[in-house]
């Protein structure tokens, strides 16, 4: 995700900062200690080419940002992105053709087609972590506008991260791929809940 401007809700515009962050996540489900059901992500591995960020990043949130190394080419019809991290445990390098949607899924995705696809494609309302420190689950919500996912076309060269531990014992398939941009986007403040039944 390349962010413009982005800065904590107390900073003026004029000073946020324009940077790229690349993640891990898996999809959640998180049963409340009231009863409520949500649906997020929980954070596996967070990345940016920032050493701002990672600072304040890190101050501020679960993330645990690592700053890596970025080379990206933009065109009108492609985006080529390539990822190099201090250890190479989460090396990415993808191409991906913006100039046309592709009619289906990939080969193996298990969508039947792009409008199942699309569900999981977002945006899902918060953002999951545990904090040991008390117990408890760390719920941000997010709040975006102007979310319209469209399928594109993705090589995926490198991906060191699906490599190793646990995921190497397990087949990968690229599932689907679309482009977002032009997002405004936010997120609100962390609260803490104490589950009684937890998450899955």
């Amino acid at each position: 995700m390349r962010t413009r401007k982005l800065r904590p809700a107390f900073v003026p515009a004029i000073l946020g900062c324009d940077f790229l962050l690349s993640g891990y996540r898996i999809f959640t489900r998180h049963r409340t200690a009231d009863g409520r059901t949500l649906r997020g992500l929980k954070i596996l591995r967070s990345d940016t080419d920032s050493r701002v960020m990672k600072m304040a990043g890190n101050l501020l949130t679960h993330y645990n940002y690592r700053v890596s190394t970025v080379r990206e080419v933009r065109t009108a019809d492609s985006l080529d992105l390539r990822i190099t991290t201090a250890r190479g445990d989460a090396d990415l390098e993808v191409c991906a053709r913006l100039d046309a949607e592709p009619g289906r899924p990939p080969d193996g995705s298990p969508f039947p087609d792009f409008g199942v696809a699309r569900k999981y494609a977002g945006p899902l309302p918060f953002t999951f972590d545990y904090e040991p420190a008390t117990g408890s689950i760390v719920m941000i919500e997010g709040v975006r506008t102007h979310w319209n996912p469209r399928p594109v076309t993705v090589e995926v060269r490198k991906c060191t991260f699906l490599e190793g531990t646990p995921f190497r014992e397990s087949p990968v398939r690229l599932a689907n791929a679309f482009w977002l941009e032009d997002v405004p986007y936010r997120w609100k403040r962390g609260v803490l809940d104490h589950p009684a039944a937890g998450s899955r």
